[in-house]
């Protein structure tokens, strides 16, 4: 059975009452049975489209002081040495994950602690690989301290199509490692923000798997 994220019950019962909607009045104002049949079809594939976005699927994520695991599900397209601006105004290494609108989109903590930093920042919508976008796109920026005292920074980072960003991380509250911490609906970038010391599991091109892929390990 489908589990479906909360953030897509509006939006189910919306688009299958206007389906709903437009399948009446084509079967009231045309007497063709071909037409009728099509825009059925056409409206179950649309609405399959939006129920595949909305799914949750349970993850199993492993536990550890020193890993850091993906935030959300997507391909690896990037892993750099930063300059990052906001926060740690320092060098860091930074690993980006593109969501493609066909991933699973819930994003997840990538280590726990404390939150010790939330915040959102209006901004363009590149497409969400474009370098810039890291800086110049609507984006959120969290800070975890994990119980060894390390903290990590991820991005939750809108694209050309996402235009809506949902972060649940409140400064002072305690971050769980696998558990949801925002949603960002139609394709984006998430990017996780590490120590230079980090030893880093992955390379670009790597398909992550929000949840339960290890990403890095902490020193």
């Amino acid at each position: 059975m489908i589990r479906i994220h909360h953030e897509g019950f509006r939006i189910l019962l919306q688009t299958l009452i206007g389906l709903g909607i437009i399948n009446a009045l084509v079967i009231w104002l045309s007497d063709l049975e071909w037409l009728e049949n099509l825009v059925l079809i056409i409206s179950l594939i649309i609405y399959g489209l939006v129920l595949q976005f909305f799914r949750n699927p349970k993850r199993f994520p492993p536990q550890g002081e020193d890993i850091v695991i993906s935030p959300c599900d997507g391909k690896v397209v990037s892993i750099e040495e930063i300059e990052e601006p906001e926060y740690f105004k320092k060098k860091m290494l930074q690993i980006s994950i593109f969501m493609s609108p066909l991933n699973v989109h819930v994003n997840r903590y990538p280590v726990n602690g404390k939150v010790k930093y939330s915040q959102y920042h209006a901004g363009a919508y590149l497409v969400a690989w474009h370098p810039k976008s890291s800086t110049l796109n609507e984006r959120t920026a969290v800070v975890v301290e994990n119980p060894a005292g390390v903290e990590v920074m991820y991005k939750q980072i809108a694209g050309a199509v996402a235009r809506r960003i949902i972060n649940y991380a409140k400064v002072g509250s305690r971050a769980v490692q696998g558990a949801d911490c925002g949603f960002i609906r139609f394709g984006s970038r998430v990017d996780i923000v590490l120590p230079l010391d980090a030893n880093i599991l992955v390379k670009v091109g790597d398909k992550a798997r929000g949840g339960e892929q290890i990403l890095a390990e902490l020193k």
